[in-house]
């Protein structure tokens, strides 16, 4: 029993301490799972320490021991950590230590770096929103040029419609309506200034059909009162033909001029039958010469008035008015006045009222399409035969004076005289066309003897110069004459079928020669004179061609003499006024000279491009200005070795140079002053005025060099006296002196006036501002520039003098 009792108490021992280690390690793997719960931090802290309370008796001293020895295996662990580490902690420390004192220098150059920045930035960001601006203002001004684009060709053309309205343009301002409505206007209908326009034009359309109506009522009236003018001269035209026809059957007959000479030489009458046929000849040509009813009566109104009811779709209502009017009209001229049967006058007014009538009716039928129609013609032109018919039978009767016909022929005479001035015109234009404007050349005596036999030219110095050799003026003088001479046969030729004494036909001749000469001749030379492609050699050989023309004047006069045999010294003797027209003619050659050398010069003073801000001059004239004054001096060259042949051409031409010299050099001391004072100009710097100083001592140069012959001492050089007493006193900034003479006639600053000289030394005194920004610290600058303020004063105060005392 004790065995087995003490076996099983044994075996009870032994179970008793089995189970309570193994309670032991059960408690110790639930605290270790306790403190690991606890460190962890996944669980509440509260439910954990609970557990451990719960479970069993004095737990809490075992958890406590757990939990030391935890506390100190962590310790250990801790303690080994820091030990592996603290050496480098302790090197760590020491680096931050070093680095200590350049951390707060980093820290202050961040901190200033910083500040800049911010600084910097705020510039930045000002420039930035204006940049945003400026990109806003440019998109907006984009969207305005693109609207504007829109807009603008429809703004040109109604501004175009009204300057037609306002040029009485109506038809193309019709068309320009229909172009505004149909193209330009659906691209900005939008916009209210269109609407406004396209509500004007109906009215514009019915301002123009009330302008046409009127201006046709107006055309209306005017041939109404004007149809005797018109049939008349269409009668006179008819004659006109008729005379010519008369004039050809009769060439073979006329005999005349058999006494003329031409040089002291007779000429044959075998040629001088030739050249009255050729002159006969050359009027039949010139039949289409003849006023027309074209030239006498303006039909544009008719034309306008058709045009603008046709572009308005409303013809029909514009051609039934015109055929009313015209037949009231017709009614009118039809019937005859109480006391037409008195007078030849009576008759031939009716008559030419009627021709005047139906000459316009069937010009209108031919130009027009559907205005006028054949058979309306027609209609009244058998109303008008029947009205005449009665006319003649109720005032029919004899014996009529005649005296209104010759005078009928003297009128015809004048409208002849005018068509052969027309005629003439057209040839002399063609003659100076041809001519080569250089002196005729000879090479042998028959060239010589042919040019004498054409032109009266004596000159005893050309003859014993030995061949080659050059006559003075060109080729157009010899043909001028001859065509005068012509001209005189053709007016002959229709004078002396008149009946007239030799004295009325001589005076008839020389007063057509005279109208040739005044009138015509002095228009074409004119022409001549003005025309782009007549250079300055070609205007010095006009003056000496007039001159040579004028001359011979006086062998015209003999050439009519001899034809008439009526004696210059008669007392009613009719003188030719070649000299008044060759002479205004060779000024008017002297002056385009002057002109055209002065456009010249403008031309180059264009071309100039000084630095007005430069510090220092060049050293050198300006190449525009040596460019300048070497044209000049070929130009003059040309002038001083044209070919003459007598000390008279030589005065002549030495003279034209003179004066277009002294012409071209005060029209260029001029042109520079203008540069200076332009007042486009604000600022001028000392380099720039020493570097304009150059340019003038070179126009001095020029001046001195005697470019033309013949002027007297310094002449030429004063025409740059003003430029060069300016600039003297600008260079050697001689104030004092300048201010102290002023007004003396002995000043060496004479010629240069307060004014000019305030304009420029104000130009100077802003660039002095502006170039010298720091010369407010300077004494000098700060001196100069009061001197210059000083001065400035001064000079306004003689400037205000000036004024007051004008």
């Amino acid at each position: 029993m004790c065995c087995v009792g003490g076996v099983g108490s044994c075996s009870d021992t032994g179970k008793s301490g089995a189970c309570g280690t193994m309670l032991e390690e059960e408690t110790d793997q639930t605290y270790e799972n306790v403190l690991a719960e606890i460190q962890s931090f996944e669980l509440p802290i509260e439910a954990t320490l609970r557990s451990v309370y719960d479970d069993q008796p004095n737990a809490h001293k075992k958890f406590m021991e757990k939990l030391d020895a935890c506390i100190r295996n962590h310790d250990k662990e801790i303690e080994k950590m820091c030990n592996f580490h603290h050496q480098g902690f302790v090197d760590a420390i020491t680096e931050l230590l070093k680095v200590r004192t350049d951390a707060e220098k980093l820290k202050v150059q961040v901190t200033d770096t910083n500040r800049r920045f911010q600084d910097a930035g705020k510039e930045v960001i000002v420039h930035t929103e204006d940049i945003i601006r400026c990109r806003i203002q440019q998109r907006n001004i984009t969207t305005v040029v693109e609207k504007l684009q829109l807009c603008l060709p429809v703004l040109e053309m109604y501004s175009k419609l009204k300057e037609q309205m306002s040029a009485k343009r109506y038809y193309s301002a019709l068309k320009t309506m229909e172009q505004l409505e149909n193209v330009y206007f659906p691209w900005v209908s939008q916009y209210r200034f269109c609407q406004l326009m396209i509500e004007n034009l109906p009215k514009l359309r019915e301002d123009i059909k009330e302008i046409s109506m009127s201006d046709l009522k107006d055309f209306l009236e005017s041939i109404r009162k004007h149809s005797d003018k018109i049939g008349e001269t269409a009668m006179k035209q008819a004659q006109h033909q008729k005379t010519f026809s008369v004039s050809l059957q009769k060439q073979n007959k006329m005999k005349f001029g058999k006494n003329m000479y031409i040089n002291h030489d007779r000429i044959p009458e075998e040629r001088n039958e030739t050249v009255l046929k050729h002159s006969l000849e050359e009027e039949d040509e010139n039949e289409e010469e003849v006023l027309t009813v074209q030239d006498l009566v303006d039909f544009s109104p008719v034309y306008r008035c058709l045009h603008i009811y046709s572009v308005l779709g409303d013809e029909e209502t514009f051609e039934n008015y015109y055929r009313k009017q015209r037949k009231k009209q017709a009614r009118l001229v039809l019937q005859p006045q109480s006391n037409m049967h008195e007078t030849v006058d009576g008759y031939r007014r009716y008559f030419t009222q009627i021709v005047g009538f139906f000459v316009v009716e069937d010009h209108i039928l031919h130009v027009t399409q559907g205005l006028v129609t054949r058979a309306y013609t027609d209609e009244l032109w058998n109303m008008a035969l029947s009205k005449i018919i009665a006319v003649l039978r109720a005032h029919s009767g004899y014996g009529f004076p005649v005296n209104r016909l010759f005078d009928l022929l003297f009128e015809i005479r004048d409208q002849y005289n005018e068509t052969l001035l027309k005629k003439w015109a057209g040839v002399f234009r063609d003659i100076f066309e041809e001519d080569n404007y250089s002196p005729i050349p000879i090479v042998n005596e028959e060239e010589y003897k042919i040019v004498i036999s054409k032109f009266p030219f004596q000159d005893p110095d050309l003859e014993k110069q030995s061949f080659p050799k050059k006559f003075p003026m060109s080729q157009s003088v010899p043909h001028i004459y001859i065509q005068v001479k012509e001209f005189i046969y053709a007016s002959l030729k229709f004078s002396e079928s008149l009946h007239r004494s030799s004295t009325e036909i001589d005076d008839m001749l020389r007063k057509s020669t005279n109208l040739l000469l005044t009138r015509t001749l002095s228009s074409c030379l004119l022409n001549l004179i003005r025309k782009p492609h007549i250079g300055l050699t070609e205007l010095v050989q006009i003056i000496i061609n007039t001159t040579h023309l004028e001359q011979a004047c006086k062998y015209l006069e003999d050439f009519i003499t001899n034809i008439t045999n009526i004696s210059q010294e008669t007392v009613h003797t009719t003188r030719l006024y070649g000299l008044s027209t060759f002479k205004d003619a060779r000024h008017a050659a002297e002056g385009e000279i002057y002109t055209k050398l002065n456009q010249k010069i403008d031309e180059f003073v264009q071309l100039a491009d000084y630095d007005w801000t430069m510090s220092e001059p060049d050293g050198r004239a300006s190449g525009y200005l040596m460019d300048l004054i070497n044209f000049l001096r070929s130009i003059f060259q040309v002038f001083t070795h044209l070919p003459t042949n007598n000390s008279d051409h030589a005065a002549m031409s030495g003279k034209v140079a003179q004066t277009a010299c002294m012409s071209a050099c005060q029209h260029l001391s001029t042109s520079l002053m203008q540069m200076l004072l332009d007042s486009e100009l604000k600022q001028i710097s000392m380099g720039a005025v020493q570097q304009f100083n150059l340019d003038v001592i070179q126009c001095e140069l020029f001046a001195s060099s005697e470019p033309v012959p013949g002027f007297q001492g310094d002449t030429l050089q004063l025409a740059f006296i003003d430029l060069r007493q300016l600039l003297d006193l600008f260079m050697v900034w001689d104030w004092s002196t300048y201010l102290a003479d002023y007004g003396q006639p002995a000043s060496k600053y004479l010629r240069v006036n307060p004014n000019t000289a305030l304009t420029l030394l104000e130009k100077m005194k802003d660039t002095s501002k502006k170039n010298n920004i720091f010369a407010q610290f300077r004494k000098n600058d700060r001196d100069k520039q009061k001197l210059i303020e000083t001065v400035v004063k001064q000079l306004r105060s003689l400037v205000n003098g000036m004024s007051q005392h004008t």
